[in-house]
């Protein structure tokens, strides 16, 4: 902030004018050179005349946090301004959680819009506004010679924060609902009656924020990076179910300025109610192999599709190629490990004798090992089978030609390609992890073949 007054004055000075020129240059740029309408303009456009028209016109608008039209566009009633600083706080995200440079709203005639755009002329990082609210004398001198006409104006230009009336009003059109405050329902005494507004200035803080996050620069690098599973500083932030609303038509500016920036879009976060989810797991019953079913499950589709595109791309033989490739394998192994975990810990041991059982008998090996714990006298072969471990290694062939299919006709994928996604199947670490566990439990040999069922 500078010492002397008179710089400080000069400073507000030179911001008003540069202000004013501005808005001046815009319009004679339209006109010709001999244009009677100049020395109109130059006219209008002098300090003290447009001040003085300025402070005349401020009362056809108000500065406003909370408005009433974006409840109706024909509403006329009270707009608020509340300042955060002014609300109580609450755990919950509102208004009162905004910064001190929060953007205020502004209703009325939008032919008065320019008024406002001179309050929030910004000198030492603060606007006009909020001198004038400071009675701040440098500013007062700068608006005028005459200290009582500065004082008029400013005073002038203050009120725009204010109602219209001091008298609280609503209008038919607005929204009213009776809140219960007390404990008998039955009283009409124990309810406030409660007028809605729309949290303007929130909401225009949480459209910018969600666009930032969206379709910022960083916010889009960080987003490439997450689909090509490549690392990155960056964060990468997710508005699912995100809807819009919007306020006034082809004519947002009616409801309000900060609306027409927005041009009438209001951001709308889900509040649904929870949408549960099956948890029971079911038996694959009359199914022919259970990687068709896990191929449907949550996320595998899209998982396949990445895949796919990735090598129909014909990547050049880099070793960045092989880690990609491989991340998106593993994943694909590490869901198909959750999917027969799943299997094998909820169902009750035996489910694959029932006669509903189609599974190849390697598949009724592998998510079935409770069966091998029962050791009934009239299941010895299939005990047998399961403790000789090579049924790992045809899951690990039937695992092959499934993805080998998902991968469609324009790859050519053969045999190679099956004994390669076999083997990673086999090596991969998630998968060992759970035979491991299984060998523990059920005494089986540390050894498991590799090449059986190829």
């Amino acid at each position: 902030m500078s010492d002397s007054p008179q710089d400080r004055s000069a400073l507000f000075r030179a911001a008003i004018e540069r202000f004013l020129q501005e808005r001046l240059a815009s319009k004679l740029d339209k006109l010709a050179d001999d244009d009677p309408k100049r020395s109109e303009l130059l006219a209008q456009y002098a300090p003290e005349t447009w001040l003085a028209d300025a402070a005349r016109r401020v009362a056809q608008i108000q500065t406003v946090t909370h408005s009433l039209k974006p409840i109706h566009p024909e509403a006329r009633g009270t707009n608020l301004y509340c300042p955060p600083e002014s609300l109580p706080s609450h755990c919950e995200v509102g208004s009162h959680v905004l910064s001190a440079d929060f953007a205020g709203d502004v209703v009325g005639n939008a032919a008065a819009l320019d008024v406002y755009k001179f309050l929030k002329v910004a000198v030492e990082e603060r606007p006009l506004l909020e001198w004038m609210q400071r009675d701040d004398a440098d500013l007062l001198a700068a608006l005028s010679d005459d200290q009582e006409r500065a004082q008029a104006w400013a005073d002038a230009f203050n009120s725009v924060t204010e109602p219209a009336s001091e008298i609280p009003a609503s209008h038919g059109l607005a929204k009213q609902l009776y809140w219960l405050t007390g404990d008998d329902p039955a009283n009409d005494g124990d309810f406030h009656l409660l007028a809605p507004l729309y949290a303007s200035s929130f909401a225009h803080t949480v459209f910018r924020t969600i666009n930032e996050d969206r379709f910022s620069e960083p916010a889009k690098a960080a987003q490439k990076a997450r689909w090509e599973r490549l690392d990155h500083n960056g964060v990468s932030r997710e508005y699912p179910d995100l809807a819009v609303q919007k306020f006034g038509g082809t004519k947002p500016q009616n409801i309000s300025q900060l609306n027409s920036e927005r041009g009438g879009s209001n951001y709308l976060l889900p509040s649904l109610p929870p949408r549960w989810k099956n948890r029971e797991v079911q038996a694959p019953w009359y199914v022919d192999s259970v990687l068709s079913r896990f191929g449907h499950s949550e996320g595998v589709w899209a998982q396949v599709r990445e895949l796919r595109d990735f090598l129909r791309s014909d990547p050049p033989p880099t070793m960045e190629t092989r880690d990609r490739r491989e991340g998106l394998i593993d994943s694909l192994i590490d869901g198909l490990v959750d999917f027969a975990e799943r299997l094998q810990m909820t169902l009750p041991a035996g489910w694959s004798r029932d006669t509903r059982c189609r599974l190849p008998e390697v598949e009724q090996l592998w998510l079935d090992p409770g069966r091998v714990l029962e050791n009934a006298d009239d299941d010895t072969a299939f005990c047998d089978r399961w403790h000789k471990m090579d049924w790992p290694a045809e899951v690990g062939s039937r695992f092959g030609n499934w993805l080998n299919k998902q991968m469609g006709p324009d790859l050519p994928l053969g045999d190679v390609e099956v004994r390669q996604w076999q083997t990673e199947l086999l090596l991969q670490q998630g998968w060992a992890q759970r035979l491991h566990e299984l060998r523990g439990q059920l005494d089986a040999p540390r050894y498991i073949p590799t090449r059986e069922g190829v």
